[in-house]
């Protein structure tokens, strides 16, 4: 079992949550997420990890209500405990890999939409623990759904807040905010972009003119997290991808973000999958032959 040490909620339907997990927090990286269980016989859930701390051997987790599971899920309290907590799954992001030196020589820029706050702040966090400190845009509907706004402030270089509405701080999408940082002079060599499909999808059209190399992560698709089901079966350039095992991250400009948008309709009705998986075949589910 994995005890719940915090149990917060952010907004009306975002929760946050401390899990005693020590063996995932010894080893996981920014970009990477678990898959979580109330009990046994629950719906699997992948989380994205929004933060984590090695030596209290605890993981962070951001959860949205869009379903039974994640509402019973964000009835938990501290003190309880999830019956199974696997991970870290997925790869890690790029930059982990790259030499600390070349990146600092980079100016980046992270986009984040909605919940998708929660696995960009992991990722600015361990920049900014390596001396690099990078520009990032939040946005969200409206100011009531804001979420990590000062956990956020106290990493990035520059922190910019959108609002559609225009309630707090920059008013309009997220893509307008780029539009304006690049013409107040602001130069960026990689964008990072997480958040809900439409959003990343404009955001890289914008990035695409404005010649910047985009990254995005496609968390919003999966529903297995281990490559079975297929749900999170994306294609990116001429190749067929799955976010789970194969990403999350992959580059915005080569993803097709309109057939991954029409697969997530399709597959929520059983009809939905059973066209999918005839139309695939054994694409559907990248070969593991667990597919029915």
């Amino acid at each position: 079992m994995f005890k719940i040490l915090k149990a917060e909620e952010l907004t009306d339907n975002i929760f946050l949550m401390d899990v005693e997990a020590p063996r995932v927090a010894k080893s996981c990286q920014p970009g990477q997420f678990v898959i979580v269980r109330t009990d046994e016989e629950a719906e699997r859930i992948p989380l994205t990890i929004c933060d984590y701390d090695r030596e209290k051997g605890t993981i962070t987790i951001v959860l949205q209500i869009v379903g039974a599971g994640t509402q019973i899920m964000a009835g938990l309290k501290a003190g309880d405990s999830f019956a199974d907590f696997v991970g870290p799954l997925g790869c890690p992001s790029e930059f982990v890999h790259e030499p600390i030196e070349e990146l600092k020589k980079k100016k980046i820029l992270f986009v984040a939409g909605g919940v998708g706050t929660a696995p960009v702040y992991p990722q600015v966090k361990w920049l900014h623990e390596h001396g690099i400190d990078a520009d990032v845009i939040v946005g969200a509907k409206t100011k009531s759904l804001l979420i990590l706004e000062k956990e956020m402030e106290a990493v990035a270089g520059n922190l910019y807040v959108t609002t559609d509405d225009g309630s707090y701080g920059r008013s309009g999408m997220v893509t307008q905010t780029i539009k304006d940082l690049v013409e107040e002079g602001k130069h960026y060599d990689t964008c990072v972009a997480i958040g809900p499909m439409i959003m990343m999808k404009f955001v890289c059209l914008m990035t695409k003119d404005l010649n910047i190399p985009t990254i995005v992560s496609l968390n919003p698709i999966m529903v297995d997290g281990t490559g079975m089901c297929g749900a999170c079966r994306v294609t990116v350039g001429d190749e067929v991808k799955f976010a789970c095992v194969d990403g999350p991250e992959f580059d915005g400009h080569k993803v097709n973000f309109d057939e991954a948008m029409r697969r997530q309709q399709m597959y929520k009705t059983e009809e939905g999958r059973a066209f999918l998986a005839a139309k695939e075949g054994d694409t559907h589910h990248g070969g593991c032959g667990n597919c029915n």
